[in-house]
């Protein structure tokens, strides 16, 4: 099942548990997947699109430790 619902900064950050300016500071450093959607110059991703970045997100132990298994 496909989650088509466009996440914003905000709730990227509360997905992966750190500030919003923290999810600004992955983009300007080209560590967010590019947008799915920009609107009104505002970013927009596809949950999904996040949830999968998580998974290959340097830091990301639970893959790390996945890899391990």
């Amino acid at each position: 099942m496909t989650d088509r619902r466009l996440w914003s900064y905000k709730e990227i950050a509360a997905h992966i548990g750190v500030r919003t300016d923290t999810v600004r500071s992955y983009r300007k450093h080209g560590l967010l997947p590019p947008p799915d959607l920009v609107e009104g110059g505002k970013p927009y991703w596809y949950a999904d699109t996040i949830r999968s970045w998580v998974l290959r997100r340097p830091g990301n132990r639970r893959a790390r430790r996945d890899a391990e298994d």
